[in-house]
């Protein structure tokens, strides 16, 4: 290997712990859409669980304006919460650039398997393929918390990450039993909420 491409190496490795060290050093942002995520989505889980239940004796067709609903009241929340955030101190670090983008995908995929989960149960004329829809979710979080543990190098939230890996397990346990959706709103609750506030709590004051 040349001098040169020996320099040129150096250069990208230290360009990179640049990079490693300005994303751990940055506050990571967000955490009040998480706990958004969390209440709204836990709350509907809840409704939905007294639906099914027979305590709240409405038509079926509540389910779908119970989920569609919670989806309209997130979106206007995350418009308001993301045009808050800009201009933050750090709002453009590595770290929350990084952590944003997982997230947003995070979001996205979640949508999208949604959907595609909601034409095979039409097709089929079964409910049987949403019942791995919390257990998807609950994996989907385990990868949005994973990409911001690395970023941040923060140990809770790697702690996060396993919680939310396990939690696909639990829901696919419960998959067959109403209380799946009482689990799965304390689920949101722990593992979307909670860190969520925690990250807010962690927020220097000039980014508040």
């Amino acid at each position: 290997m040349t001098d040169e491409k020996m320099q040129t190496l150096k250069d990208d490795i230290a360009f990179m712990r640049a990079l490693a060290q300005e994303g751990g050093a940055a506050p990571l942002l967000g955490g009040s859409i998480l706990v958004a995520a969390g209440l709204i989505f836990g709350a509907a889980s809840v409704v939905h669980w007294t639906v099914i239940t027979g305590i709240l004796a409405v038509s079926p067709w509540a389910f779908p304006i119970i989920w569609f609903g919670a989806m309209a009241l997130f979106m206007v929340s995350l418009a308001v919460l993301n045009r808050r955030m800009r201009g933050r101190s750090g709002a453009s670090s590595p770290g929350n650039r990084a952590s944003g983008v997982a997230w947003a995908s995070v979001g996205w995929s979640i949508f999208a398997i949604g959907l595609s989960l909601m034409i095979i149960a039409i097709r089929v004329r079964s409910e049987i393929p949403m019942l791995v829809f919390p257990s998807l979710i609950l994996g989907l979080y385990g990868m949005g918390w994973s990409v911001a543990a690395a970023m941040s190098r923060k140990r809770w939230l790697w702690m996060t990450a396993t919680g939310s890996y396990a939690g696909a397990l639990l829901m696919a346990w419960f998959s067959i039993e109403p209380a799946v959706y009482l689990v799965y709103g304390a689920a949101l609750l722990l593992l979307a909420s909670l860190p969520g506030y925690l990250l807010m709590r962690q927020e220097p004051s000039d980014t508040i």
